[in-house]
């Protein structure tokens, strides 16, 4: 089921308000140099990533992204951005419209990690959607990793990541350190990338342990 549009649940955090980047940061802590027009996020080439002020755990999150047409460009000069799950573990966002058989640099891979399951991208110019549920790592009083971070992804409603266990940070994030919960980071990849729609509702760590029949 396509969700594009999709309104949030009521337990969900709106981590982006349609009217500007308010609680949305530089990477340095700067203000954002990105547009916001009629409920869209814009990216403005070559002023650097955005970053949400608030940490993730676990959660579900919905974001919607529009690649611009750019039929002569090739690979990844082809509409490129990122999302980056914790800042660390990167879903591609790029024009993969028509690609056979997509690869780990295409849309909806984790960047040079998994490849999608299959290519569900849609036109560049039309509004897609991430339905992404992220297992964060859990990491042991010494910061170790005892459990990898696991996500399923859904692109505009196909499962292209099913259950995947990430093998570490991805691409320019991969020395970065493990943590146990992290902000999502947009990136500018020099190209004209919208976004819109975009919450996230919390997971529990865990369920209960106990059973109560009643």
């Amino acid at each position: 089921m396509d969700t594009t549009g999709a309104v949030p649940p009521a337990d969900a955090i709106q981590l982006f308000n349609g009217r500007d980047l308010s609680n949305w940061t530089t990477p340095d802590g700067g203000k954002p140099e990105w547009k916001v027009k009629d409920g869209v996020i814009h990216v403005v080439p070559r002023t650097g990533d955005i970053v949400l002020t608030e940490s993730l755990t676990d959660f579900y999150l919905h974001i919607e992204f529009r690649c611009p047409d750019l039929p002569e460009a090739t690979g990844q000069q082809k509409g490129n951005s990122g999302i980056f799950l914790h800042g660390l573990y990167e879903v591609q966002v790029l024009d993969s419209y028509g690609i056979n058989i997509p690869g780990k640099g295409d849309c909806g891979a984790f960047y040079e990690q998994f490849a999608p399951l299959v290519n569900a991208c849609k036109p560049p110019m039309t509004w897609q959607t991430y339905d992404i549920t992220f297992r964060a790592p859990r990491l042991a009083d010494s910061g170790d990793v005892v459990e990898k971070p696991r996500a399923t992804i859904f692109l505009n409603g196909s499962i292209i990541q099913n259950n995947i266990q990430l093998l570490g940070p991805t691409g320019s994030a991969s020395k970065i350190a493990v943590v146990s919960s992290g902000p999502l980071r947009l990136q500018d990849h020099k190209d004209l990338v919208c976004y819109r729609n975009i919450w996230a509702v919390p997971l529990p760590l865990e369920g209960s342990d106990i059973y109560d029949p009643r």
